[in-house]
């Protein structure tokens, strides 16, 4: 069995302004640009629908009825802001999550895509990281409120779909770049926070740039573009209660399923690749006072690939995107301060 997205009336994108959501709304325009029965994108701003407050969610889910639900809205940030702000974090994530999927439930939503994050794991868990070694250990204190709600999502889901049979299934991307990005220095991710760094200390003609940690850390890559595939594929062709359906090592279904590339680097290189392809001539101070976060996050994908889906994005090509996106945003005038 597949489901065909083309017979619904209706998705909806919760969060289609942010860097994913926006990825995945484009990729939806595409795929029914040329269909005259193609099902209807709803993809309200936080204007037009404010997620926190659930009498809001509620109305809005009972006037427009959508089919599909994809939950790509989150607060979200780097290790200085979960560090600052950790109540907000915890407190928004839940309240955004909850009442998204609370909604769907009581509207008949016929399916829902939650969309969570590799942080869900153990500092220290087993590499590569498989689906199962969820809540195996300690998380990572730097994002702890984030992860703890984000572990909370997945259980919702996976609960609902077994007490009252809703079709809920959710992914676990790794660290994730690309156009649209936060390229905030306070409370961006890594990689668009040294985009930014390694640009600003060219223009300014700096002697150095000053990175956090030790740059030993090692992380996977995934770009924005290659998720959005992803969400549409398994929407598609991912039914976890089917015989030919990913289970875990015990042989049971799995609700959620990790999305990576297999392109790991160290901070330290990813720092000198940015720092060569911007052409930034000075040099890399690395402040050891600041937190490294988890020593390794690399996700087993093995289970979403033999579904029949790999990324496709090679690192050198995603960042000159990236790059290329910062640039115009910059030019316009939009970058954020925080």
């Amino acid at each position: 069995m597949k489901y065909d997205l083309n017979k619904y009336n209706s998705i909806f994108i919760a969060g289609a302004y942010g860097m994913v959501g926006n990825s995945i709304l484009n990729l939806l325009k595409k795929n029914f640009s040329n269909i005259n029965s193609s099902p209807k994108i709803f993809a309200p701003s936080k204007v037009e629908l404010n997620y926190l407050d659930y009498v809001s969610v509620s109305n809005w889910f009972k006037v427009n009825k959508p089919d599909i639900v994809i939950i790509a809205a989150a607060k979200v940030g780097g290790i200085i802001a979960n560090s600052r702000y950790p109540s907000s974090f915890l407190l928004d994530n839940l309240k955004i999550q909850n009442n998204l999927i609370e909604a769907s439930y009581k509207n008949q939503v016929k399916r829902l895509l939650f969309l969570g994050s590799s942080c869900i794991y153990p500092k220290y868990a087993k590499q590569p990281i498989k689906e199962e070694y969820l809540l195996s250990g300690m998380l990572e204190p730097t994002n702890e409120s984030y992860a703890l709600a984000k572990i909370a999502g997945i259980k919702l889901c996976t609960s609902m779909r077994n007490e009252f049979g809703f079709d809920a299934i959710s992914l676990m991307p790794t660290n994730l770049y690309g156009p649209g990005d936060n390229y905030s220095l306070e409370s961006s991710h890594v990689l668009p926070a040294l985009i930014r760094k390694f640009d600003e200390a060219k223009q300014s003609n700096s002697d150095e740039v000053v990175c956090y940690g030790t740059g030993d850390p090692l992380r996977e890559f995934l770009y924005v573009d290659d998720l959005a595939e992803a969400c549409l594929y398994t929407l598609e062709n991912w039914i976890p209660s089917k015989n030919n359906s990913p289970l875990n090592e015990s042989g049971e279904m799995l609700y959620w399923l990790n999305v990576g590339s297999d392109q790991e680097i160290s901070i330290r290189s990813l720092a000198e690749k940015i720092s060569d392809i911007i052409e930034f001539k000075g040099r890399i101070v690395w402040d050891k006072t600041k937190p490294d976060g988890t020593p390794r996050k690399k996700l087993d994908c093995s289970r979403i690939k033999n579904l029949g889906w790999e990324s496709k994005t090679n690192l050198d090509e995603g960042i000159q995107k990236t790059i290329k996106n910062y640039q115009m945003i910059k030019s316009k005038g939009k970058l954020r301060i925080k």
